[in-house]
């Protein structure tokens, strides 16, 4: 049996996945499994990966059923004593098995590991890096502020605390990876690999993108995971609605190209945010969003735009 079970759900994943597919390949650790999750693509997907000579990689076809059912039967056709997810579209560094591993074992009763991440753009260029974050043991606290794991491409597993925690909720269409996290968080110490290991690819088609349904998502982990957190960390729930509220503003508002109707749609959760943590107002981030919207709220549209395209941020 492999070490690691690496769980890669691909729906018309074509243009990228022989790469993500390569980036696990050249990993320094090599005790591993592939399995590849084709969910229903209407591409050349699964041709490709077939293309791939190497036995480590099971390809298991499915109808279509969204990225939260494709990790659940990726989860039931591995074997390894540890599991992994990588979406299609992202990389890794060559060293994030290994590494991970290492945390684990600097860390034996952790129950999941997890590394920085970089993102980049649809062809692979470096963008930048993600705040570093660096919790351990118990991040339950961090965690209900915000998904400081960014993505579904980084943690690392044992097989027994996915048993115990169970699967991903099938129903959740987005935040599906931050639901997961917290429940891991309640029961399992997280260990930290200080390093960006996780490349994750930016493009007009990433879940994100949908703002408002990742907001009600938002909504329904949040109050889920403060119905099971323990009475102590209460205090935080405002607080978690607020930088929940700040963050979909921000996405609305990081458009490359915005209309009036959109950056009407900013106000609310804008205003939500700073009425449920009036002190944020003193948090430079949030000075920062507030005069980008002023700006673009009361600027020509045409300029807005035009500033848009050619720096990508006002």
């Amino acid at each position: 049996m492999p070490k690691i079970s690496v769980i890669i759900p691909a729906y018309n994943a074509e243009l990228t996945i022989k790469h993500t597919i390569k980036s696990v390949l050249k990993q320094t650790f090599t005790d591993f499994e592939i399995i590849l999750i084709n969910d229903g693509s209407t591409d050349r997907t699964a041709e490709i990966v077939r293309e791939i000579q190497d036995d480590r990689i099971k390809i298991f076809s499915y109808q279509n059923g969204g990225l939260p059912v494709a990790r659940n039967r990726g989860i039931d056709n591995a074997t390894g004593d540890y599991l992994t997810f990588l979406d299609a579209d992202d990389l890794w560094t060559k060293d994030k098995l290994e590494k991970q591993l290492n945390a684990f074992k600097a860390n034996p009763k952790a129950g999941v590991a997890y590394s920085r991440v970089s993102y980049i753009d649809e062809q692979g260029n470096f963008l930048y890096n993600c705040n570093p974050v660096s919790f351990e043991g118990n991040v339950l606290k961090p965690l209900l502020l915000t998904n400081f794991l960014i993505n579904g491409s980084n943690i690392l597993i044992r097989r027994e605390a996915i048993e115990s925690v169970g699967k991903f909720d099938p129903d959740l269409k987005s935040s599906e990876d931050w639901d997961y996290y917290l429940r891991l968080a309640k029961d399992y110490s997280f260990a930290v690999v200080p390093e960006y290991q996780i490349l994750y690819r930016q493009t007009s088609n990433n879940m994100s993108s949908n703002v408002e349904r990742m907001k009600q998502t938002g909504y329904t982990v949040l109050n889920r995971a403060y119905q099971k957190a323990p009475q102590d960390l209460q205090y935080l729930k405002s607080k978690s609605f607020s930088i929940l509220h700040l963050y979909c503003a921000e996405l609305s508002l990081g458009n490359s190209k915005i209309n009036y109707d959109r950056i009407n749609k900013v106000s609310p959760d804008l205003w939500l945010s700073i009425r449920l943590q009036p002190k944020s107002l003193l948090s430079r981030s949030t000075q920062r969003l507030l005069v980008k919207f002023l700006i673009r709220r009361f600027s020509p549209l045409n300029l807005i735009n035009y500033l848009s395209f050619t720096k990508n941020k006002i």
